[in-house]
């Protein structure tokens, strides 16, 4: 049988990455009383590790250079991430936002798909 207690313990020790888990709600401005929706924080400071799946693609135009690949978040199961939302993840001092495919559960952790759509 699996000691699960000892395999979580064991993979959240490689938890170098911090997260924060934002997801849209809508907010009222209560100055131009227009809705938005807009991302709200939910979760902040969660331990995490994210892992490139894909290397970035040079996306260079005239325009602008895109920046466009896939990665993994390995994290807690006992945070609530829905398809969707928006995680923000500080790796080595750096920043990068993602947006999160459907996670999928284990009884250690859980594997959430992130893209990352942004331009330089």
């Amino acid at each position: 049988m699996i000691d699960y207690d000892r395999y979580r313990a064991a993979l959240e020790r490689t938890y170098e990455d911090i997260a924060t888990v934002y997801r849209y709600e809508a907010v009222k401005d209560p100055v131009s009383k227009v809705t938005k929706q807009l991302p709200v924080g939910l979760h902040a400071g969660i331990p995490c590790r994210i892992s490139q799946t894909t290397l970035p693609k040079n996306g260079q135009t005239a325009a602008q250079n895109d920046v466009r690949y896939d990665a993994k978040l390995f994290l807690s199961p006992d945070i609530p991430v829905l398809q969707g939302d928006l995680i923000e993840v500080v790796r080595a001092g750096q920043t990068r936002r993602y947006e999160t495919g459907e996670p999928f559960l284990y009884p250690t952790h859980q594997e959430i798909g992130l893209t990352r759509k942004e331009w330089a």
